[in-house]
């Protein structure tokens, strides 16, 4: 009877050949890495310049949108350039004056001699102003009421000042048409300097943009008092307690602002520069320059 030869027994890897495996594995895997990382790291960098450019953008039509929203007159830049500051305006309207026809409500007193019946009281002239959506209106109790705004140095037409007459006055009541003040600043201006067209700007808060350049960021402050004199340090008052803040910027930014009255217009431009990033870096650096154009007619 004839046997069947024995199977022949499974053999494994020897050690020599997983080591072999490996050093092959090793040159292949070094090899794709060479070649990818490039691609990768480029891929990186583009995506972090496109962050640091995004967020520049989004920064600076922050900073127009409000400079095309201030008072007449209210833009002022700190020396070093670090510093703007704005009288945001929520609505504007016409008020009821002396020049317009009797019986029509409550006019809005410029004359010191005259007798007001309600001198802490005025009717607007139209349609109360609303949102958008016409659900929400755009005169508020705690906005300001400001007449013929001229700006710093021309007292008593300087909303920020009102140490010597002012053109501000605070809204404590609002009832469909008819707007009631704290008081009528108006009457006592020394000269009275109605609107020629009985105009009027509702202001709702100070804006501040700060550009701290030892920290490197780009900071809004807004809500706080209205000062006579431009806050320059955002480590004091009333900055430091502002109650709304916003970070805008805060990857290494540096920027500066300008401000300057165009020629024989009442215009003014606001220049913004602001730069994202850092040098030497694999993303380097983002840099944008907005110039704004902020209408100054009171």
């Amino acid at each position: 009877m004839m046997t069947t030869p024995a199977l022949h027994r499974a053999r494994g890897f020897t050690l020599v050949e997983l080591v072999i495996v490996i050093v092959i594995t090793g040159i292949i895997g070094g090899m794709v890495a060479v070649f990818i990382r490039v691609p990768v790291q480029g891929y990186i960098d583009a995506t972090a310049r496109a962050n640091l450019a995004d967020t520049a953008d989004i920064a600076t039509r922050r900073i127009t949108r409000d400079v095309r929203l201030a008072l007449p007159n209210s833009v002022r830049v700190s020396a070093d350039g670090r510093y703007l500051e704005l009288l945001l305006t929520r609505s504007g309207g016409r008020y009821l004056s002396d020049d317009d026809a009797p019986g029509q409500g409550d006019v809005l007193g410029f004359d010191a001699t005259a007798t007001y019946p309600n001198p802490n009281r005025f009717t607007l002239v139209g349609a109360a102003p609303v949102d958008a959506l016409g659900a929400r209106q755009q005169i508020q109790v705690g906005d300001s009421i400001v007449v013929y705004n001229l700006g710093p140095g021309y007292e008593p037409a300087n909303a920020y000042n009102c140490a010597a007459g002012c053109n501000r006055a605070s809204v404590t009541g609002v009832n469909g048409n008819s707007i009631t003040l704290a008081n009528n600043p108006f009457v006592t201006q020394q000269p009275p300097l109605p609107s020629p067209s009985h105009r009027f700007q509702v202001v709702s808060t100070p804006v501040t943009y700060v550009c701290n350049a030892v920290t490197g960021t780009l900071t809004r402050y807004s809500a706080y008092a209205i000062q006579a004199a431009q806050p320059v340090d955002a480590s004091a008052a009333p900055l430091a307690a502002a109650p709304v803040t916003a970070l805008l910027a805060g990857q290494g930014a540096d920027c500066s602002f300008s401000y300057a009255q165009l020629a024989n217009v009442q215009r003014g431009l606001v220049g913004i520069t602001l730069k994202l990033g850092a040098a030497n870096s694999n993303t380097g650096t983002v840099s944008l320059l907005q110039q704004v154009q902020v209408a100054n007619t009171p």
